[in-house]
């Protein structure tokens, strides 16, 4: 597959090659273009990324090369108790491999009836994808793009044969789950991980693809 290049500097990221076994995908609550992610990402000392990054047109970035580890969840110890769970948030970020989709993510509706942005950003309708239920606190969140999806499949595919990692579908994967938490192999979303997270979003096509890989 065709993977561009834009590498976080080594001072970012931790160069220790660790063994792969978890895919999170994750959005990013921003607008299309990588570059401004990648910035955010280098602005602080943290050593907070993502090792790929998926445009709205599902062009794929490597920002860290898979076999390093970078901080993509941020779970609380809290957590790891609330499940039982007795492996670190080190550990399960040394294990996973980080994938960002360019998405703007949660939406709210202003008076006239519109969806926007946390930047105040206005989302055409036909790009919303609605949850008349709500999830993690919103009812609309910007649609992930046919592309992106796409992307997600092949990347996910080329991912799991280079790691053996298993493409098998958990159904809780949307859920603040104990499977995640206990480091179970495969393929979760940062919403598995955290309940105070909304990346990612239940989107129909999604879990299609996800379903069928």
């Amino acid at each position: 597959m065709n993977i561009a290049e834009k590498t976080l500097p080594k001072n970012q990221y931790f160069q220790e090659e660790t063994q792969k076994k978890i895919i999170v995908l994750h959005h990013t609550m921003s607008g299309a273009g990588v570059e401004n992610d990648i910035a955010w990402w280098d602005s602080n000392s943290e050593r907070v990324g993502t090792h790929y990054i998926i445009d709205r047109n599902g062009e794929v970035t490597r920002v860290v090369e898979d076999k390093y580890w970078i901080h993509h969840l941020g779970i609380k110890q809290s957590m790891l108790n609330q499940m039982g769970s007795n492996v670190t948030n080190t550990r399960l970020n040394q294990l996973s491999i980080g994938i960002e989709i360019d998405s703007w993510g949660g939406l709210v509706k202003n008076k006239e009836g519109k969806w926007i942005t946390w930047t105040g950003k206005e989302v055409a309708p036909e790009n919303v994808a609605l949850y008349p239920n709500g999830y993690r606190g919103y009812y609309g969140y910007e649609k992930y793009t046919e592309e992106q999806i796409n992307s997600v499949k092949e990347l996910i595919i080329y991912l799991s044969e280079k790691h053996q990692i298993p493409k098998k579908y958990f159904p809780e994967m949307f859920d603040f789950n104990a499977k995640a938490l206990k480091g179970y192999h495969g393929i979760w979303t940062h919403t598995s991980y955290r309940p105070d997270k909304s990346d990612c979003h239940p989107q129909p096509e999604l879990i299609a693809m996800l379903k069928g890989l």
